[in-house]
C-alpha cells in the first residue's frame, strides 16, 4: 500500500493549506473526498477509521482507488511547486537553448549566439555542468554558420567543462560508496580498515578537487572527509579543511538554490569545532545554521530542528551552562520525530546532563524510555549509540545501588559487545569496564593510590586535545569517584585541560 501518511509528514503546514487550494482548483464535482482524506492522513488516523469516517461503511474498494488518486495528486502538487522553487534559473536556460535553435534554423545565427553566450555565463555562474554540455554541444554543431565564432575556443570550453562534469560524477559515486560502507559500520556493526578504504576509493576514482565544483558536490567532499573524523575519531585533522572549504562554498552562486546542503555544511561545522571542543565557534556556526533554518519560510526548519537543538544543548552543558542545556533539550522528551536518531540521541543526552548534575532518579525515569532491543537501537542508531547506552545504563544502576541489575547488565554487555570491541581494537571500553565493576564491588577502594595506578596505567591514553568527549564524560565519572569531587565539576576540569591544549 502507498504510504501516504509518509509523505504527507513532510509538509508543513503551510504546504498542507496550498495542497487544499490546489484540490479545491483541481476539483470538478463537490462530493470528491480527496480533501478529506488528506485531511484524515494529517491527522494520522488510522486506516480502518479513515475508511468509515469517508463512507459511512466499509468500502474498500473506493477507498483504496482514491487513495492511488490522491497519491497522484500529491506527486503532481510537489514535482509542480519543487520546479517552481528551485529549477528557475535550469527552465530559464533550457528556454534560452531552445530560442536559440529556433534562430539557427532559421539562419539568425548572430542572435543566437548571443542567447547562448547569455546562457554560458549562467550556467557556468550556478556550476551547471550538464546544461553547459548542451550549449557548448549547439554552439559547436552551428560554428559554420557565425563566422565570429572561434571553433576551437569553443571546443577547448567544451573539453573543460567535461572533465569537471566527469569529477562531479565521479564525486558522487565515491560519496555513495563511502555512505554504503558508514552505514554498513554504524548500523550493521561491520568491521573495516576506514581509512585505507577512503584512500583507496579516491585513488581509484581519480577526484580531481577545484573550486569549479558544484555546492552539492563540495558538500559532498565535505560529508566524506567528516565521515573519515567520524570513523576514526579524530576531528580535529578535517577542522581546517571544512572551514576553508566552505569558505569557498559560500560565495557560490547556488548556496540560495541549495539551501539544504548550506544547512548540512553547517551543521558539520559546528558539529566538528564541538567535537574538538571549541564550544564558542561551534555556537557562532550554529547561530548561522539557525538564520538559514529560518530562510524560504523556514522551509528546511523541521529537517533540522532535532539536530540543531541538540548540538546548541550539548554546548551549552559543555560550556558550564548546565540548566541551559537542560532547558533547549527537555521540549523534545516527545514520542515520535522523523529524525529518529537524532531524537534518541536528545534522550541519551538529556540522561547524561542529569547524572551529571546528581538526579538519577529523573534519569532513570527518562532511560525507562528505552524499552526496544538493542538490535533494533543498532539498526536505528548505530552500534556505538547502543554501546553508550549500555554504559549508562551501567553507571545509573551503580549511582541508584541496583545490585542485581549491575550484574545482569555487566554480564550482557560482555557476552554481547566484547568480541565487536576487540574487532575494532576498542578494548579500552572493556577496561572501563572492568574498572566500573571493581567500583561496583568495592567503592571503598576507588580513592586509594592502588587503584588510582591501577587506572593509569589500564588506558593507552590519547593526547587531551584530540581526546574524544564522550570518552572524556565516562572516564569523568570514574575520575569524580576516585578525587571524591562533583561529577560535572570533574568533566569541565578535564575539558579545560583539553582546551588548554588546543
Amino acid at each position: 500500500m502507498t504510504d501516504l501518511k509518509a509523505i504527507i509528514s513532510t509538509f508543513s503546514l503551510e504546504e498542507q493549506q496550498q495542497f487544499v487550494s490546489y484540490l479545491e482548483k483541481k476539483n470538478k464535482r463537490n462530493d470528491t473526498k480527496n480533501i478529506q482524506l488528506f485531511k484524515l492522513l494529517a491527522k494520522k488516523e488510522e486506516p480502518d477509521d479513515i475508511c468509515f469516517k469517508l463512507y459511512k461503511s466499509n468500502k474498500k474498494d473506493a477507498y483504496h482507488a482514491l487513495r492511488k488518486r490522491l497519491y497522484q495528486s500529491l506527486i503532481d502538487f510537489i514535482a509542480n511547486s519543487k520546479m517552481e522553487e528551485e529549477n528557475s534559473v535550469d527552465m530559464q536556460l533550457i528556454k534560452y537553448i531552445l530560442a536559440s535553435r529556433n534562430f539557427l534554423l532559421h539562419n539568425q545565427a548572430k542572435v543566437a549566439y548571443k542567447i547562448l553566450d547569455k546562457a554560458e555565463a549562467l550556467a557556468k555562474e550556478h556550476h551547471l555542468f550538464s546544461i553547459l554540455n548542451e550549449i557548448y554541444h549547439t554552439k559547436i554543431q552551428y560554428a559554420y554558420t557565425n563566422p565570429d565564432v572561434d571553433v576551437e575556443t569553443v571546443i577547448k570550453a567544451f573539453k573543460s567543462n567535461q572533465k569537471q562534469h566527469y569529477t562531479e560524477d565521479q564525486l558522487n559515486i565515491v560519496y555513495a560508496k563511502i555512505r554504503q560502507i558508514l552505514n554498513d559500520m554504524t548500523y550493521k556493526g561491520e568491521v573495516v580498515d576506514f581509512q585505507t578504504l577512503l584512500n583507496d576509493t579516491l585513488s581509484e576514482y581519480n577526484i580531481d578537487i577545484n573550486e569549479s565544483l558544484s555546492f552539492k558536490s563540495l558538500y559532498q567532499l565535505m560529508t566524506i572527509v567528516s565521515i573519515s573524523a567520524f570513523a576514526t575519531n579524530d576531528y580535529l585533522k578535517i577542522e581546517q579543511f571544512l572551514i576553508d572549504t566552505y569558505k569557498t562554498i559560500h560565495h557560490h552562486k547556488t548556496k540560495e538554490k541549495e539551501l539544504f546542503y548550506h544547512i548540512e555544511v553547517l551543521y558539520m561545522i559546528a558539529n566538528t569545532l564541538f567535537r574538538n571542543k571549541k564550544f564558542n565557534q561551534s555556537l557562532l556556526y550554529l547561530e548561522q545554521m539557525h538564520q538559514y533554518m529560518n530562510q524560504n519560510n523556514g522551509k528546511y526548519y523541521n529537517n533540522f530542528k532535532l539536530k540543531y537543538n541538540l548540538l546548541l544543548g550539548l554546548n551549552y552543558n559543555y560550556s558550564n551552562q548546565q540548566d541551559r542545556a537542560i532547558e533547549v533539550l527537555e521540549p523534545f522528551k516527545i514520542n515520535k520525530h522523523p529524525d529518529l536518531e537524532s531524537l534518541l540521541d536528545i534522550y541519551l543526552s538529556l540522561i547524561m546532563f542529569y547524572i551529571q548534575k546528581d538526579e538519577f532518579k529523573k534519569a532513570m525515569q527518562l532511560f525507562s524510555k528505552f524499552y526496544h532491543t538493542d538490535n533494533w537501537y543498532i539498526e536505528k542508531a548505530g552500534k556505538e549509540w547502543a554501546i553508550k547506552k549500555n554504559l549508562i545504563e551501567i553507571i545509573l544502576h551503580i549511582e541508584l545501588e541496583h545490585i542485581d541489575m549491575v550484574e545482569s547488565r555487566l554480564k550482557s554487555f560482555r557476552r554481547t559487545y566484547s568480541k565487536y570491541l576487540k574487532q575494532i581494537q576498542q578494548e579500552r571500553v572493556l577496561t572501563y569496564l572492568n574498572l566500573l565493576e571493581s567500583y561496583h564491588k568495592n567503592p571503598e577502594q576507588v580513592t586509594s593510590t592502588k587503584f588510582k595506578e591501577k587506572v593509569e596505567s589500564s588506558f593507552v591514553w590519547l593526547e587531551a586535545r584530540r581526546e574524544d568527549i564522550f570518552v572524556m564524560s565516562f572516564y569523568a565519572w570514574l575520575k569524580s569517584k576516585m578525587e571524591h569531587k562533583p561529577l560535572f565539576t570533574t568533566t569541565l576540569e578535564l575539558v579545560k585541560m583539553s582546551q588548554t591544549v588546543n
